[in-house]
This record gives C-alpha cells, structure tokens and sequence, in this order.
C-alpha cells in the first residue's frame, strides 16, 4: 500500500465552499437522519444537532414514536417523522425529498427494525451514510450491500469494521481487507480510529487532527451528522468525509485547552463546530 494522503487544511481549502451570503435555507441542503431506540434517542439528538450545526438548511429526523417529544424540545430546529411503533423503528415512510441521508445511529437491532433497514435500502437512491446498528445489521446480511448506492459512506469504528470484513492479524491486512471491501461493493469506508483513515477504494487518506478526547460516547453518532450535512450541502462523498473528519478533529483540537481529555463531552463537538469552520473561513 502506498502512503497515504494527509487531510490538512491546505488539502481541505482546495474544494472548501464558503457560504454564499445571499444564500437561502432551501439551497443549503435537506438531510434526513433515521436514528434513535428507546434509550438512546440521545443519539439521535447529537447526529441531527450536529447535522444542522455543520450548515446543513433543513434536517428531519425519523425516530420511533418514544423520541418524539425528547427531539422536539432538545432541538426546536429539527423536524420530526415517527415511526408508528413507540420503541424501535419497524416502518421507514417518508413523503420527502431530501439530498442525504443517515441511517443507524442508536436503531438497535430489533426483527422489525432490520426489515426497515432492508425496505429501506430496497428503495433509496438517495446519498447515503451506514453507520452504527445499520452496520451491524448489514454485516449480518452482507448481501444487502448489493442495494447500497455506489459511494456510500460506511463509518465503522474497528469492532463494526471487524464484523463488516472479518479478523485481521495485522494493520496491513486490515487495510488490504478493507480496500478489498471498499472495491468490491464501491463504497467509502472511514474507518474510526486514531487517526482515521478514509478508503475510497484503493486511494487512502489519513486524517490530521484529533486528539484521545475524541474517544467518548457518542463522538460518532456527531461525525455521522456532520458528514450528512456535508452531503447534502453538495459536497462529493469522498470530500465530505474527509471535511467532515477534519472538522470533527478540528473541534477538539480547539476545546482541549479547555476542556482537558477527560471532561470533553461529544455535545463539546457540536459547540465547537462554529469555531472550526471559522479557522477555514479566515
């Protein structure tokens, strides 16, 4: 495997767009998260909070019926769908058009929501992220990668990833594995870690910012919506992971001294978001 690219802020200036100032909600991009299980609806509130935070127009997230009111008063400015069940999602309906979506954060992996999952993925052409449960269902049931459109961002953390492609003895089978997977099903993969990698195929990128805070709950459940606000701003897959995990490292980089590693939170992500496009505004 030859060296891989670094994601530096010079690399990220090179496809970087700056807000146009007469600019409306309606051009800065609709993404859709489906998120959330009884008790851990937290989780769909970090990936859509995060989602809006990282300039996203309009976010709506589908959770089932017991995250209705925890959304709604969490984040005024999200839009809610519920599933007709109250604990787990089992029914994936939406009349809208959106520019991306997210599916996984915190959906368990409940019969009735693996038969969503796979519904779901039966007819979406939208931009997609797989992460989390969504990840775990479809490694259970490789198969489904077949319906996947071509370069969906997977956002596996090393236990998803090893359940996506098997044990490895080494980091270099672990990277042959997953370029291998990456060409096979042409999907993104970025594989969680420090630091992360992204693997477009066989073209690898490796992130440079960062820090041991960043290994908190919760911390990919917000990568996730920064990366599907990214999307659905128009940004190419492959670019808006490697923005976004540079904005997601960037943000802790920026509350360390703060914070310390011990009491950064991932909520101190999403509050640090304005801080880090700022530094790529300047």
């Amino acid at each position: 495997m030859r060296a891989p690219f670094l994601i530096t802020k010079e690399e990220i200036l090179k496809f970087y767009k700056t807000v146009n100032p007469i600019t409306h909600k309606g051009l800065q991009g609709h993404a859709l998260i489906i998120a959330g299980s009884y008790g851990k609806i937290g989780a769909a509130v970090l990936a859509s909070k995060s989602c809006l935070k990282s300039g996203c127009g309009l976010v709506t997230v589908f959770t089932p019926k017991c995250g209705y009111q925890i959304l709604q008063i969490t984040i005024p400015e999200v839009m809610v769908f519920t599933d007709e069940n109250t604990n787990f999602i089992t029914h994936i309906n939406l009349p809208l058009a959106v520019q991306a979506i997210a599916i996984g954060p915190g959906i368990g992996k409940e019969l009735g929501t693996q038969k969503a999952l796979f519904e779901f993925l039966r007819i979406n052409k939208s931009p997609l992220v797989l992460d989390a449960d969504a990840l775990n269902i479809v490694s259970e049931n490789q198969s489904w990668l077949g319906l996947v459109p071509e370069k969906t961002i997977l956002t596996p953390h090393p236990k998803e990833l090893e359940r996506l492609i098997g044990k490895w003895n080494s980091e270099s089978q672990k990277f042959q594995k997953t370029i291998a997977f990456s060409e096979q099903y042409k999907v993104i993969i970025v594989m969680k870690g420090a630091p992360t990698f992204i693997i477009n195929q066989t073209t690898v990128y490796q992130n440079t910012t960062g820090n041991a805070a960043l290994a908190t709950a919760g911390s990919g459940d917000v990568l996730t919506g920064i990366i599907t606000s990214l999307l659905a701003q128009h940004y190419e897959p492959c670019q808006a992971a490697q923005l976004g995990v540079f904005l997601h490292g960037l943000t802790a980089d920026i509350a360390l001294p703060q914070t310390g590693y011990q009491s950064f939170l991932a909520s101190d992500i999403i509050d640090n978001l304005g801080k880090a496009f700022l530094s790529l505004d300047k």
